[in-house]
């Protein structure tokens, strides 16, 4: 309806190609507000992600978003061992060598940023995960009202049910901070999981990405030149001629959340061994009779169907009409 105000969002990123995507595509979408973005490693180092989320708002010429900068370390001070740039480029951006940056983040951290938007926004702010939930653990033990004064947490995450993208196990995102995930999946916030065995399902084909290129969309051209390295990776990793839509998919469960369906249980994450990063939701098809690591714990919703034409078409409109 028209009248309604757009949700302000906050996106907590790790920039990436799919993220670059995902954050034009928030700045283009008008039933929502980005009022800031934090950054967090995952795809690149936090240094880096900082510095490609300022080049993004820069292209976009929305100066005017503030860039808090997120952890460089894990919940439990752990360094990163992994970054994904065999899968979006060393520069985490396609490779294409981009100017730095003449803006700076703000001088408030991540954790901090949330919590005061959190605070002087109570209920009124999305905040969209795409990268490890590092920043988001970091906020609820800052702020011990922070999951009562977010409005809600769409969170990019999870393998449910399906095997990981790091190893058969774990999803990246999870994978990065599996601590951190499972204070966030259990802290009584109002969350919304979407994990990759629904954002598979959502894939830019390689006719979609040759329509980004003749389209005139200032987005569309952007997206066209970083998308090559993205598109390599998949075809190595996965033989197919796409690459899956990840963080768009997210950005738009924000937006528009009848987009997928979902159940509603409890999630908690292993954080050691073998299966460190697994993800394992409580379906509540069983009544236990063991007092378990689920019991009395706070549920969250997680994706487990998603209109995957209706998404990719949003995310082609919305780019290619920039």
């Amino acid at each position: 309806m028209a009248t309604d105000q757009p949700k302000k969002i906050i996106i907590d990123t790790d920039p990436g190609i799919d993220d670059a995507m995902a954050i034009f595509l928030a700045l283009r979408s008008p039933e929502v507000e980005v009022i800031g973005l934090t950054t967090i490693y995952g795809n690149v180092y936090t240094t880096l992600a900082t510095r490609n989320a300022l080049h993004l708002l820069e292209f976009a010429g929305r100066t005017d978003i503030p860039v808090a900068e997120g952890s460089h370390v894990t919940l439990t001070k752990g360094t990163k061992l992994r970054i994904a740039d065999f899968v979006h480029g060393a520069d985490g951006l396609g490779n294409q060598d981009f100017p730095p940056p003449e803006g700076k983040p703000i001088e408030e951290s991540a954790a901090a940023f949330l919590v005061n938007q959190a605070k002087s926004n109570p209920g009124k702010v999305t905040l969209v995960a795409l990268g490890p939930l590092t920043n988001i653990a970091l906020a609820i033990q800052l702020d011990p009202d922070f999951t009562k004064n977010i409005g809600q947490i769409v969170i990019l995450g999870g393998a449910f049910a399906v095997n990981g993208n790091v190893n058969p196990s774990a999803e990246a995102n999870i994978f990065g901070d599996p601590d951190a995930a499972d204070v966030v999946f259990t802290s009584g916030a109002d969350i919304l999981v979407v994990g990759i065995n629904v954002t598979h399902q959502v894939v830019l084909t390689g006719s979609d990405r040759e329509k980004l290129a003749s389209s005139n969309g200032k987005f569309a051209q952007y997206l066209h030149k970083i998308l090559g390295v993205y598109f390599s990776y998949h075809s190595e990793a996965y033989n197919t001629n796409g690459v899956y839509l990840h963080d768009p998919a997210v950005v738009l469960a924000a937006v528009d959340p009848s987009l997928f369906t979902y159940i509603e249980g409890v999630v908690r994450v292993q954080t050691s061994g073998i299966t460190r990063g697994l993800t394992i939701l409580d379906n509540k098809q069983k009544r236990f009779g063991e007092i378990t690591e689920w019991s009395n714990k706070p549920t969250v919703k997680v994706a487990v169907t998603v209109d995957a034409p209706r998404v990719v078409k949003l995310v082609m409109d919305r780019l290619m009409d920039s």
